[in-house]
């Protein structure tokens, strides 16, 4: 994921993600965006929101998390 991407967000949103895991710092930013904090927890591999920025990360991610 490029981390620009993240960054950039994180600036809009007015948010230290510095310290945060890829994981914790999407989370982050999809609450404070209104969103669920969805990220790396699609179960079976399944996704339908595949507008979301974060969509192919998190298909590859959610194998690699535990919650």
């Amino acid at each position: 994921m490029p981390t620009k991407l993240i960054e950039d967000l994180a600036e809009k949103l007015k948010v230290d993600i510095s310290g945060l895991s890829l994981v914790e710092a999407v989370r982050l930013l999809q609450r404070l965006e209104g969103n669920f904090d969805c990220f790396a927890r699609a179960e079976s591999g399944f996704c339908s929101q595949k507008e979301c920025l974060f969509y192919l990360e998190c298909m590859e991610n959610s194998s690699n998390t535990e919650d």
